[in-house]
C-alpha cells in the first residue's frame, strides 16, 4: 500500500487478501477477532433451533434468495444465519479517487454488494466480518474491502458489535476484481472442504458513479 501524497485525501482504501480455490492451492480466513474473516471449525457445536433447516452445501441461489448457514468464527463463538444477497453493482474505479490506491489496485473493478445478515442463532457474533466472498472467472474467492474512513456509496461494513439472536442488519460489501478477471458469482465458502453456497443474478451499473 502506497502512502498518501501530499494534497490527497489521507483515507486509505485496506484490501484484503485472496483464497485461492484451485486445486493445488487456497486456505481459510483467518480465525481471529472481529477485523478479520472468520471460519467454522472442522466439527460445529452450533446448536441450530428446531424447525431451522440449513441450506445444503452447493446450493445455488439467485439474488433475492436466502441462505441459512451456520456461522462459527471462532471456537467460542457461534450461531445461525440468514444471509441474503439483494443485489449486485459494478462500480467505477473512479468512485474510489479520493483514496490511496496502489498500482494494482488501480486497475481494478469495484463491485457493490447489497446484502442482508439476521441472527437466528442462540449466540452472539457481533464484530466479525459478514461471511459472504466475491468469486471470479478464475475461481477464486476474494474478500471485501474495508476502509479506514467513510465510503458513503458502499460501506463495507463488519457487523455490529452486538449481534445477537433475532438481531438484523444491512450493509453493502465492497470487492475488487483485478483487471482482466470478471464477477462470477457471491458466495459463503466457510472452509476449503465445504460445497460452496453461491449467489449469481443479472449485475447492474452504478448509474450515479462518482
Amino acid at each position: 500500500m502506497s502512502r498518501p501524497a501530499t494534497g490527497t485525501t489521507t483515507a486509505v482504501l485496506m484490501l484484503l487478501g485472496l483464497l485461492l480455490l484451485s486445486s493445488c492451492g487456497g486456505g481459510d480466513g483467518q480465525a481471529s477477532e472481529a477485523s478479520t474473516s472468520a471460519a467454522p471449525s472442522p466439527s460445529s457445536t452450533v446448536k441450530v433451533p428446531g424447525r431451522v433447516a440449513l441450506t445444503g452445501g452447493g446450493e445455488e441461489l439467485r439474488f433475492g434468495d436466502t441462505a441459512t448457514v451456520i456461522f462459527e468464527p471462532n471456537k467460542r463463538r457461534g450461531s445461525v444465519l440468514e444471509l441474503t444477497v439483494d443485489k449486485v453493482t459494478r462500480g467505477d474505479l473512479d468512485d474510489l479517487s479520493r483514496f490511496v490506491l496502489d498500482p494494482s489496485t488501480k486497475s481494478s473493478t469495484p463491485y457493490y454488494v447489497d446484502v442482508a445478515v439476521k441472527n437466528i442463532g442462540e449466540s452472539g457474533v457481533g464484530g466479525f466480518t459478514v461471511p459472504l466472498y466475491l468469486l471470479d472467472d478464475t475461481d477464486t474467492l476474494r474478500q471485501a474491502s474495508t476502509f479506514t474512513t467513510e465510503f458513503a456509496k458502499c460501506p463495507s461494513e463488519q457487523l455490529p458489535r452486538r449481534f445477537s439472536t433475532d438481531d438484523t442488519f444491512k450493509t453493502c460489501l465492497v470487492y475488487l476484481a483485478p483487471k482482466r478477471h470478471a464477477f462470477e458469482a457471491v458466495s459463503f465458502r466457510p472452509t476449503q472442504e465445504f460445497d460452496p453456497i453461491t449467489w449469481t443474478g443479472d449485475v447492474a451499473r452504478d448509474k450515479n458513479p462518482s
